[in-house]
């Protein structure tokens, strides 16, 4: 007969085996040491934030800094004392550092903040992109900030007490932690809320604990609304007289442009020669046109909807969208997507995802440039149906476009006309000129897109009236004021995350069926407009009569002559 196995460490208290009662560190003190940790080393970029705020003195900055210390470390603690059992607490305070890690390391590099809108697109990065966000720096990141605090306290004995003891004691700890915290809440109440008040961003660097609160933000959000139902949308459209007996049907190629900041667009006044290709067509390009969020998640989905910004956020429900209400018109509608993917726009309509095809020449580097989406476009046309396809068609080209950090992926060798080009992902090592060059290299080729795009256009004439309108889905910092990427908070995020371009070009033939004019367009390029035009000014293109359709927000409307005005313009919004 075999003997009995030891007993474990936890057991029996003073069996042989066991252990001295008073070894190892009591829980407490294993979630103050955590609890520490993270409220110094793992805020940096808050305290290099702080330190930078040109209206505080160092000294102001020190007693603010330490004020913040003491709110992140105690309302951690007070978080991780209610973890603090026998096989939670040191799971639960490796997950607290392995966040914070990820978090110091991404606002410290590209000078984020994390609030919700970053939570999302997080949550739906795919491997591409998360793949050009590895290097050598976010490694040894986490390694020092999670990786090797993780490895002592796994190495490290836990005192051990019963259920009981270990409920009053986390108890304890918890009121202790609250009460101190309201203590130092009320002594430092005015320093830290006009810090607060005057700069935003700031709450959004609190570490990790930003990042549990987007992230219990966005798991709200079904509470919210119903995230799977969809209620239908413009059910009542109906194409316009132009399309009586129409001999060339439209075709709108609607080209959604990724990370494009407007002021680097040559069209718009940049001095660098990066739209050579555009420049020598009849276009359009609105200057002063803004979006509807600094990142693709929130920004898409926004300018694809009818509410506009002011009212997307907090909308009762969810609603179909623009390319819905296209094709309830009886319309062929396409949507391409060289990117992660629409964010929901597409989903009840024709779709394909061309980033994993392998058409040589353009798909050789584990991704396929933008140009990959005209390949096989007449196919897929065609295959939407003859019917719908005589009275038009709407195609979307979702573009990886100049999407960072690693610019330099982003255009073929052939289009590198700035050098020396910045082929890095840690874009804090980059010099200024390296990373403007890489970025300006991705809008030569966007450039070459739209003019590629353009010429596939015109050789679908006489047999169609076709048309492209090319719009950015938000911008870029690319270092100023140290902030990088995109995906700031709006109300504070700088003017070239938001500036975006807009470009129209018509065709002949759909000049004709619209009686609009690309000369009249050209004479309202400075006017103010946003994302919320988009919705009702693609409808208005297309002529397409619904009521959820507002002339007001139309910018084409002031330039075409509406084929029947009473239907167009009982509009309502909110629906």
């Amino acid at each position: 007969m075999l003997p009995n196995p030891s007993p474990p460490a936890y057991s029996r208290p003073g069996a042989p085996s066991t252990p001295p009662p008073q070894a190892g560190l009591r829980p407490l003190w294993v979630v103050l040491l955590a609890s520490l940790w993270i409220a110094s080393v793992c805020n940096v970029a808050l305290w290099r934030t702080l330190a930078r705020l040109p209206e505080l003195s160092s000294g102001q900055a020190a007693s603010v800094s330490l004020a913040l210390a003491l709110v992140i470390g105690l309302a951690t603690a007070g978080l991780l004392s209610l973890l603090a059992w026998r096989w939670t607490l040191k799971p639960a305070i490796m997950l607290f550092w392995l966040s914070a890690a990820l978090g110091a390391y991404f606002m410290l590099a590209y000078g984020i903040v994390i609030d919700k809108t970053m939570m999302l697109n997080t949550l739906q990065t795919d491997v591409r992109e998360t793949r050009d966000l590895l290097n050598w720096r976010l490694l040894a990141t986490v390694l020092v900030l999670a990786v090797l605090p993780c490895g002592l306290l796994w190495r490290q004995r836990i005192r051990l007490q019963s259920p009981v003891r270990q409920a009053v004691s986390n108890l304890a700890a918890l009121l202790a932690a609250c009460a101190l915290l309201v203590l130092v809440v009320v002594l430092c109440f005015q320093s830290i809320a006009s810090v607060m008040r005057n700069n935003p961003q700031v709450r959004y660097l609190i570490n990790p604990l930003n990042s549990f609160y987007a992230l219990g933000q966005v798991a709200a959000s079904p509470f919210q609304r119903s995230e799977s139902a969809i209620l239908p949308l413009g059910e009542d459209a109906a194409l316009g007289a132009s399309y009586t007996a129409q001999a060339s049907p439209p075709l709108l190629l609607l080209v959604l442009g990724e990370t494009g900041r407007s002021g680097n667009f040559a069209v718009n006044g940049y001095a660098r020669p990066t739209t050579p290709q555009l420049a020598m067509e009849h276009i359009a390009s609105q200057r002063n046109a803004w979006s509807c969020g600094t990142s693709t998640a929130a920004s898409v989905p926004c300018m694809f909807s009818h509410f506009g910004r002011a009212n997307y956020e907090s909308r009762p429900a969810n609603y179909e969208g623009l390319m819905d209400v296209l094709q309830h018109a009886g319309l062929a509608v396409l949507w391409l997507d060289n990117q992660s993917g629409c964010k929901g726009v597409c989903d009840r309509i024709p779709n394909f995802n061309t980033s994993q095809l392998k058409v040589p020449g353009l798909c050789d580097g584990g991704e396929c440039f933008d140009e990959v989406m005209l390949h096989g476009l007449d196919e897929r046309i065609a295959a939407l149906g003859v019917e719908r396809r005589a009275k038009g068609v709407v195609v979307v080209m979702h573009q990886m476009g100049s999407h960072g950090p690693a610019y330099f992926k982003r255009s073929p060798d052939g289009f590198k006309k700035f050098l020396p080009e910045c082929q890095d992902n840690a874009l804090q090592s980059c010099t200024r000129e390296g990373l403007v060059n890489a970025y300006d290299n991705s809008i030569v080729y966007t450039d070459h897109l739209l003019a590629a795009s353009i010429r596939w256009l015109k050789s679908q004439a006489p047999r169609s009236a076709p048309a492209l309108l090319y719009l950015s889905d938000h911008g870029e910092s690319l270092g100023e004021n140290n902030l990088y990427l995109h995906g700031m908070p709006y109300s504070v995020a700088p003017d070239v995350q938001k500036h975006v371009p807009w470009i129209t070009w018509l065709s002949p033939g759909f000049e004709q069926r619209s009686q609009l004019t690309t000369d009249c367009l050209q004479q309202q390029l400075d006017a103010p407009i946003s994302h919320d035009n988009f919705f009702h000014s693609v409808l208005g293109l297309m002529q397409v009569n619904t009521s959820v359709y507002q002339p007001a927000l139309d910018i084409y409307a002031k330039c075409s002559q509406p084929q029947n005005p009473s239907a167009r313009t009982a509009g309502r919004p909110g629906v």
